[in-house]
C-alpha cells in the first residue's frame, strides 16, 4: 500500500468519524488511574489538522490517526490568544480575571489550584518539560522558574519560562529544578525535548502527569521567522493557503511554507511520543491530549501573529485519545481551554477543585447535550487592546475599551464599545465586520447581553458596552 493511499484512507476514516457515540464517558475507576500527557504546540492553527477536512496537504498523519482513534473537538477555542493567559487558564480551569495572568509576564499565583496540584493530591507525580511562561524573575522573565511559580509541577522540571528567549532552533538552554542550565546544541529543539521526554517515560512510575510544552510551531522571535528542522526546509514551497489569509496583506507569503514544515515536524513529534508509549507498554493506560495556546494570523489582522478575535487567532486544535476518549468521534460543540483541566481530572477520577470555572466536556462524548452544555465560549483580550469576546456557533462578537491619551494595557475596563462582529455562516473567513450596522443591531443587542452575563460570571463585575465608535451605517 502506498504512503499516499494510506494517508487518504486515514483522512477519509477520520473525517467520517461519527459525531454520535454510544460508548459511556464514565470516569476512570480509582484502581485504574490513567497516566496523563498534555502536548502543547505553541501557535498551532486549528485548521492545519488533516482530519478536520480543512487542509489537504497531509501534514498531520499522526494527529489524524490520533483523531481517528480518540476524540477531536472541531470547535475548540482558546481562552485568550496570548501565551501566558491561555496557559494560565488551561492549567487552572479559571478565566484570566480569576487566575490573574491577564497578560504575558504575569506569574501564576503560588497557591493556585491546578491540574498538577490536583493530580499530586491524587497520588500522581507532576512533571514538566519545555516552555512555561507563567513564572517570575530573571531578564524579561525568562530562564529558571522558582518552585512556587511552577503551578504544582514539583517532580521532574526541565523548562524555561520563555523558551523563545533562552534558545534557538539548534541551540539553547532549559533549566532543571535547581535552576541549573540544561544545554543543547546541534540538535533541533523539538527533538531535544522529545528525547528528554523519552528518557522520563522509560523509567516513569504510574500514575504520572507529564506536560510537554513545545515552542514549535511558534516563530523564532529575534529573527521573526518560522524555522523548521533542516530536513524539512523547502519541503512545502507551494502550500495550500487558508482562505482567511488569501485576500489580506501580511507575512504569510514569505512565511507560510516554513510554518507548514514546522507543523509537519510537530506531527512527527507526536508520533514519536505515541510510539514511545507503545514500546513502553504505557499507551493503553495513558490519556494523551494535543492542544495549542492560540493560533496564528500572519500579520493579516494586526502587526503581529495573534491577539485578535478572528478564528486564525482563537481556533485551536484539541485531540484526545486514551481511556474514556477512544471513541472515533468528532465533537461539534464549542469547548475552551477553561474546560480542559476539569475534563482531564474527571476522566482520571480525580475530584475537580471548586475553584475551577470550566466544565468537563466528557458528557459531550455521550451526546448529553440537551440543555446541559452552553454552546459558546467567553474569551478575553489584552496587550494589543483590552477586550472581551463571545464566540457562538453562528457569531463572533467582540468589544474593546477605547484607547485614550496615555493608554496602557489593563486587566479589564469599566466601559467597552462594540468592535467586531462576524456572521460565521455567511462569512466564515471573517472578512466583513458587521459591528455597528443597522441590519445587525437586533442580533448585536442579544449578543451584548449574553457577553455581559459571561463577563459578570467570570469576574463578578458587569461593565457597560456602548455602540460601535465607527459604525458602517
Amino acid at each position: 500500500m502506498s504512503a499516499d493511499l494510506s494517508r487518504r484512507q486515514v483522512l477519509k476514516q477520520a473525517a467520517g468519524a461519527p459525531l454520535l457515540s454510544q460508548a459511556s464517558a464514565q470516569p476512570a475507576k480509582a484502581a485504574q488511574k490513567p497516566n496523563i500527557i498534555v502536548i502543547i504546540s505553541d501557535q498551532f492553527r486549528g485548521d492545519m489538522i488533516g482530519a478536520a477536512g480543512t487542509n489537504p496537504m497531509g501534514l498531520t498523519p499522526n494527529l489524524d490517526r490520533m483523531a481517528q482513534r480518540g476524540t477531536m473537538f472541531r470547535s475548540a477555542v482558546c481562552s485568550q490568544p496570548v501565551c501566558a493567559p491561555a496557559r494560565g487558564t488551561l492549567f487552572t480551569g479559571q478565566y484570566p480575571e480569576r487566575h490573574g495572568v491577564w497578560k504575558n509576564a504575569e506569574p501564576i499565583k503560588p497557591d493556585a489550584k491546578t491540574l498538577a496540584t490536583a493530580c499530586r493530591d491524587a497520588g500522581y507525580s507532576a512533571n514538566y518539560i519545555g516552555k512555561w511562561h507563567l513564572g517570575l524573575g530573571g531578564p524579561n522573565n525568562s530562564g529558571p522558574v522558582a518552585a512556587e511559580y511552577r503551578g504544582g509541577f514539583l517532580n521532574l522540571w526541565e523548562a524555561s519560562n520563555a523558551l523563545e528567549l533562552t534558545s534557538h532552533p539548534y541551540e539553547g538552554d532549559m533549566f532543571d529544578a535547581d535552576g541549573k542550565a540544561i544545554h543543547f546544541s546541534g540538535i533541533y529543539r523539538t527533538d531535544f525535548m522529545t528525547q528528554r521526554a523519552q528518557k522520563f517515560l522509560k523509567s516513569a512510575k504510574d500514575p504520572f502527569l507529564l506536560v510537554l510544552s513545545y515552542l514549535e510551531v511558534h516563530h523564532q522571535n529575534d529573527i521573526d521567522a518560522f524555522v523548521p528542522p533542516k530536513e524539512y526546509a523547502g519541503r512545502y514551497k507551494n502550500p495550500f493557503i487558508p482562505q482567511d489569509l488569501r485576500p489580506l496583506p501580511g507575512s504569510w507569503m514569505q512565511q507560510f511554507a516554513d510554518y507548514c514544515a514546522c507543523v509537519a515536524k510537530m506531527d512527527e513529534t507526536v508520533g514519536t511520543i505515541l510510539k514511545t508509549l507503545e514500546e513502553n507498554n504505557q499507551l493503553q493506560n495513558t490519556i494523551v491530549l494535543f492542544v495549542s495556546d492560540h493560533g496564528c494570523h500572519f500579520k493579516t489582522r494586526n502587526a503581529e501573529y495573534k491577539r485578535s478575535p478572528h478564528e486564525a487567532s482563537i481556533h485551536i486544535p484539541l485531540i484526545v485519545q486514551g481511556p474514556g476518549f477512544d471513541r472515533s468521534a468528532q465533537i461539534p460543540e464549542i469547548v475552551s481551554h477553561v474546560d480542559i483541566t476539569p475534563s482531564l481530572l474527571t476522566a482520571a477520577g480525580i475530584p475537580v477543585p471548586g475553584s475551577m470555572q470550566g466544565h468537563s466536556f466528557l458528557p459531550l462524548l455521550d451526546r448529553k447535550t440537551s440543555g446541559a452544555w452552553r454552546n459558546e465560549a467567553y474569551i478575553t483580550m489584552s496587550e494589543n487592546y483590552t477586550g472581551r469576546i463571545l464566540r457562538t456557533p453562528e457569531w463572533t462578537y467582540a468589544v474593546a475599551a477605547p484607547k485614550k491619551a496615555g493608554w496602557k494595557a489593563v486587566p479589564a475596563a469599566a466601559e467597552y464599545n462594540e468592535y467586531m462582529m462576524y456572521d460565521l455562516a455567511a462569512d466564515p473567513y471573517q472578512h466583513v465586520n458587521l459591528a455597528g450596522r443597522v441590519e445587525t443591531r437586533q442580533v448585536a443587542a442579544q449578543l451584548r447581553e449574553r457577553l455581559l452575563g459571561r463577563i459578570q460570571e467570570a469576574s463578578g463585575v458587569r461593565p457597560q458596552i456602548g455602540p460601535c465608535l465607527f459604525p458602517y451605517s
